[in-house]
């Protein structure tokens, strides 16, 4: 199976649905002779053409407005955000358009879109392109809410997200491009609202999405040495959310352990802890932990970065309490 980046599937992802359905295009800043501020839609304006590859302006209500509209009438926009922090300047369009036209329409329009980029902190950005939006979008009944955490999901995501026929919001972890991963080379999709195991254990439920998913992986070797086995359960998408599976997991383990790399208050988290305090309340061994950002925006400073961001340490030390081993 071939081995790629992140970047590379989403690329593969839009390629094909480009290819595959003459009514999708990508529009956005520096999407096209730029191929993108991540190279995510590197060599699609050689291959489409400048009609289907839209370059914009710095204008995200503008050109996410264009999007709505050419959903409205049947075309299938990709909205670019060079980060999802900038998506804030779209907010109306997103949430009172996008979300909303197809109930207040009586079903007449469906709205049809995808509004991708990367999301979550990068690497000293600071506080305003280092933040992450997902319990914001996931709260808002219309929208769905998709954010993978390897190659393989993310391509297999983001095509199922374009032949949508509702507004997706479809967050990339923006250090997540380099990584790589198996992906096969024929034509595959993935549902949305489906999530995965992303590693079988028996002791505690560690649940995570995007780049967290790949923390609590390192965590659970941490703790393997110690004779603990975590299992890791990726949402993939946050909304629909797929609470079974969750359940089903902290059922087994009688343990929970949910980690984001947002802020606490009113964090996604919240959502889940909630999920699983219900569905799982006569298994439960332990209460309930959620390991967060700090309750602060981003600083500059490498080392503050780091320490205000989850790590493995932090999760390693939220099992050990589940087990009262701490």
């Amino acid at each position: 199976m071939p081995v790629i980046s992140y970047r590379e599937a989403l690329n593969q992802a839009m390629r094909e649905e480009m290819e595959h359905d003459p009514n999708v295009f990508i529009m956005g800043e520096e999407v096209g002779h730029y191929n993108g501020a991540y190279k995510v839609t590197q060599g699609l304006l050689q291959r489409f053409s400048e009609r289907r590859v839209v370059d914009t302006p710095i204008a995200e209500m503008g050109f996410a407005g264009i999007g709505v509209g050419a959903a409205m009438v049947g075309l299938r926009p990709i909205i670019e955000f060079m980060t999802f922090n900038f998506s804030l300047v779209a907010i109306d369009q997103i949430i009172n358009n996008a979300a909303k036209i197809y109930q207040m329409s009586g079903g007449q329009f469906h709205v049809p879109i995808v509004f991708r980029g990367p999301s979550g902190p990068a690497v000293q950005v600071s506080s305003q392109h280092s933040q992450s939006f997902e319990s914001f979008y996931a709260h808002v009944p219309g929208l769905k809410v998709v954010m993978p955490s390897t190659a393989y999901d993310a391509k297999g995501l983001l095509k199922s997200a374009i032949r949508d026929d509702n507004p997706v919001v479809f967050m990339e972890g923006e250090t997540l491009y380099g990584m790589t991963g198996e992906v096969p080379a024929e034509e595959y999709t993935l549902p949305l609202g489906k999530g995965d195991v992303k590693r079988a254990g028996t002791h505690v439920t560690l649940v995570a999405w995007s780049r967290m998913v790949h923390t609590c992986l390192d965590a659970a070797k941490v703790l393997a040495a110690d004779g603990i086995e975590a299992e890791v359960v990726d949402p993939r998408t946050l909304r629909p959310l797929d609470t079974e599976l969750i359940v089903t997991s902290v059922k087994k383990t009688g343990r929970c352990v949910i980690v984001e790399v947002g802020w606490p208050m009113a964090g996604f988290g919240a959502e889940v802890a909630y999920r699983v305090q219900r569905g799982c309340l006569d298994h439960l061994d332990a209460p309930i932990e959620r390991v967060t950002s700090d309750d602060v925006p981003m600083p500059y400073a490498k080392n503050l970065e780091d320490e205000v961001q989850p790590q493995v340490k932090d999760v390693v030390a939220a099992v050990r309490r589940t087990l009262y081993l701490d």
